[in-house]
């Protein structure tokens, strides 16, 4: 059997710059690349890298089908990804000829800076590539705008201004982003509102399966063909609950069913429903209802 390569492991900007074929960067912990002017990276398609920097992409004219859970949607508009450090990349044939900008920049930028420790709020860097943000006309030119400032922040002459103006549109950049995260949460309502439904047809079987223990977030996620981050994120905007939050209440919902409608004990309901111990049950439904199981069953009776 053929042995599969290891990934490339990019350390710096530079290397992954040297590598895809691109003039060097202005500053070492930060890069623009604008497929506008350049083209490059056709000799790293296909190979599978790491790369210790976050990485934002914007593809200006994006066409095509993504897929949303189990079915696919097209789009006309440009799209956008985020990757965070230490995440497995393949890059596409699309990626290396698409026009648009990739945005590198070290965590060390950002470090000593408020967005070195809220980067992490930013969701969107955990999503999968069919997660993508796509954005409408109005949007493209608010980020076209936003990544031509930091290429000219980029050709300015270095400053003792230059890195604090870099992390700040940067986090501009962000924080427009989540923006248009949560419009596509809820323009895209009806598509995301089959996905909800998926998962409570997933969950309802679980629970009546009787085996797996308690569904977890991940486990859910890879069924629907989305990453963790993005269910919660999306059930976020579209119902207050995270995934978590709504696995439970689906849970204690059928809790309630079994309770009202059976003679099991409290014990074989919490095993029925995949919890190892009957008090970690009583401690959640306790928690959701102010009610013991117990207490619960004599109220209804």
């Amino acid at each position: 059997m053929k042995a599969i390569p290891p990934p490339i492991i990019y350390k710096n900007i530079s290397e992954l710059l040297r590598d895809m074929d691109m003039p060097k960067p202005l500053h070492p912990l930060v890069a623009l690349v604008n497929y506008d002017r350049e083209k490059g990276g056709r000799n790293i398609v296909g190979k599978k890298f790491m790369i210790d920097f976050y990485k934002i992409s914007f593809k200006k004219d994006f066409r095509g089908q993504i897929k949303y859970g189990q079915g696919y949607y097209d789009f006309e508009e440009g799209g956008m990804a985020f990757l965070a450090p230490n995440q497995l990349v393949t890059m596409s044939e699309d990626e290396s000829c698409l026009d648009g900008y990739i945005l590198f920049f070290h965590a060390d930028l950002i470090r000593n800076y408020p967005l070195g420790k809220n980067i992490q709020q930013y969701g969107f860097f955990a999503y999968g590539v069919n997660e993508a943000l796509f954005l409408s006309d109005k949007e493209k030119k608010v980020i076209t705008g936003l990544f031509e400032n930091i290429a000219d922040e980029l050709d300015n002459n270095t400053d003792v201004f230059s890195q604090d103006v870099l992390v700040s549109q940067i986090e501009l950049l962000l924080n427009y982003s989540n923006r248009f995260y949560n419009r596509q949460f809820l323009t895209r309502k009806a598509i995301h509102n089959d996905l909800i439904s998926q998962m409570d047809t997933y969950l309802n079987g679980r629970f009546e399966n009787q085996s797996g223990g308690i569904p977890t977030v991940p486990e859910v996620a890879k069924h629907l063909n989305v990453s963790p981050r993005y269910l919660s994120d999306m059930l976020k905007t579209l119902t207050g609950q995270s995934a978590q939050q709504h696995i439970h209440d689906r849970l204690i919902e059928k809790a309630k069913e079994t309770l009202s409608t059976t003679r099991l004990t409290v014990a074989e309901i919490a095993y029925q429903l995949g919890f190892e111990h009957p008090q970690s049950f009583n401690k959640l439904f306790k928690r959701q209802t102010n009610l013991s199981p117990n207490a619960f069953r004599k109220s209804f009776n």
